[in-house]
């Protein structure tokens, strides 16, 4: 076993063995200070350690924003990241780099090489939800600490319904990724449901370790702190909740992942992607299938 191979082993075994709720709410409550000097000592070691670019950031001043978290969820400058307009194009949700993605396989997604994970315990034993996709189309984008927080649109839709599932806050980067079993069908996540032109879409906020909370555009925070399943219908009145592609729809506060599905024959992913290609929100990563 080399020292690499060790030290990762020792990385997976103390996720397992530390409290990962109360490790990932004690650092929300550090993140959310607004200690003036507290603060600008957490974004400026971030800022270094990470290589952020503020040049892109709506306001490049560190010291500007009210807190940490403020800042991991910074807007980015207008005009930064352009929405691809072809009319059938598909944008990445986020900036990051991708996981995975593909083809769901006898209801499996390929979660890192010889590992799957199940689409139904993803979406939560939602047998109806699950029909929808069997055979479907997924992409999984990982965001690290450098990266933009916010999450978008991949394609327009109207929100059909939202479902928070609690679980485990593994780390969700590449190595975790490795080495956990069905790691985004364990931990914590918002299951977010569209209806589109192309018929049905998820877009799916896992969280993760020391991650402070997942929140949506419409609802605002959703976790912490209510750890019970909850699942919201939004078709009913008074009006829909609707998208244009490149819209935010939600944000992390420190890294996570995003994954979205798409139906059978729906959408065809760019051939010039694979796993670790990187992406950012608005870039063209796939094409719907008959839709011009």
């Amino acid at each position: 076993m080399t020292k690499n191979d060790l030290k990762q082993k020792l990385f997976i075994l103390l996720q397992y063995l530390v409290p990962q709720h109360l490790v990932s709410r004690l650092a929300g409550l550090l993140t959310e200070s607004r200690i003036p000097w507290l603060k600008n000592y957490l974004i400026n070691q971030a800022i270094k350690t990470f290589h952020v670019n503020m040049d892109e950031a709506a306001e490049s001043n560190p010291q500007h924003y009210s807190s940490f978290n403020a800042f991991f969820t910074r807007a980015l400058a207008k005009d930064v990241r352009p929405i691809d307009a072809a009319v059938d194009s598909v944008v990445s949700p986020a900036d990051g780099q991708i996981s995975q993605m593909g083809t769901i396989q006898q209801g499996q997604l390929l979660q890192a090489k010889g590992k799957s994970f199940s689409l139904n315990q993803l979406l939560a034993d939602d047998a109806e939800l699950t029909k929808a996709f069997v055979d479907g189309s997924f992409m999984t984008v990982y965001l690290s600490p450098k990266d933009y927080h916010r999450v978008h649109m991949p394609w327009a839709g109207t929100l059909k319904s939202m479902t928070y599932v609690p679980g485990a806050l593994f780390s969700v980067n590449q190595t975790t990724s490795e080495q956990v079993d069905g790691l985004f069908a364990r931990n914590e996540r918002v299951i977010c449901s569209f209806d589109t032109a192309a018929g049905p879409m998820v877009v799916i906020l896992v969280g993760a370790m020391i991650v402070g909370s997942i929140e949506t555009v419409w609802t605002g925070q959703i976790c912490p702190p209510k750890r019970q399943l909850t699942q919201v219908n939004y078709t009913q009145p008074p009006a829909p909740v609707s998208f244009l592609k490149g819209d935010e729809m939600g944000r992390f506060k420190m890294g996570s992942t995003a994954i979205i599905l798409f139906g059978k024959g729906v959408v065809e992913w760019d051939s010039n992607l694979d796993a670790l290609s990187d992406v950012t929100v608005g870039m063209k990563v796939g094409t719907v299938c008959g839709h011009s």
